[in-house]
């Protein structure tokens, strides 16, 4: 199996078996104790699928219970979020209405029902609107300086550069870097962008 972002990524969801190896997520392992493995993250995939017969409140309603989220929280998060995500008035609207756009602030939302310390997020960005965008990386951003992780895939080397600590580069299913953008321009021996030490390091610098 060729490891790519998504892949490696479903692999620690629990999504996609492992061929070899275990998966811990805050010492629990993916494979043995899956349930209480994924108690310990909140996952929006590269692609918003949610139950499209439902209302917006209906799924969220339904993640707080499967999290057992009390009620009280979860109308707080609903509240806030939807609210600043824009969405607020159209939690009453059955899911298959919404745009791509929408779904994601959804997704988004329902992650952060349980209050999580680890988020996993594929592409979240994708889809959505330059205000939901800001508004998103500043949640990822104080949530990791609460000394919380986020493990954040994306292809757009700018956003990377400006609010992630750390970086790891996957290229053709190999892992090639893992460490902080100083030590990434160190290694690459340039100093500039993050997108030209990328291509450095895949060697499709031209």
């Amino acid at each position: 199996m060729e490891l790519g972002k998504t892949t490696t990524i479903n692999m620690i969801t629990g999504i996609l078996n492992i061929d070899e190896g275990d998966i811990f997520i805050d010492g629990k392992s993916i494979t043995k104790n899956p349930i209480e493995a994924k108690k310990n993250f909140g996952f929006v995939p590269d692609t918003p699928e949610v139950f499209e017969k439902l209302t917006g409140l209906e799924y969220l309603n339904l993640i707080g219970d499967v999290y057992e989220v009390d009620s009280k929280t979860r109308l707080k998060v609903i509240n806030n979020l939807a609210k600043e995500f824009g969405i607020f008035e159209d939690l009453k609207d059955r899911i298959q209405t919404y745009s791509h756009g929408m779904k994601q602030k959804l997704l988004i939302i329902s992650v952060l029902m349980h209050s999580p310390k680890n988020w996993i997020l594929d592409e979240p960005l994708t889809g959505l609107d330059p205000k939901a965008s800001y508004l998103l990386k500043s949640l990822m951003r104080e949530h990791a300086d609460k000394g919380n992780v986020v493990l954040f895939s994306t292809h757009v080397l700018d956003v990377a550069e400006k609010i992630c600590d750390k970086i790891a580069i996957i290229d053709k299913g190999r892992l090639l870097f893992v460490g902080t953008i100083d030590e990434l321009k160190e290694k690459s021996k340039t100093n500039t962008t993050l997108e030209e030490s990328f291509l450095k390091i895949t060697g499709d610098e031209e």
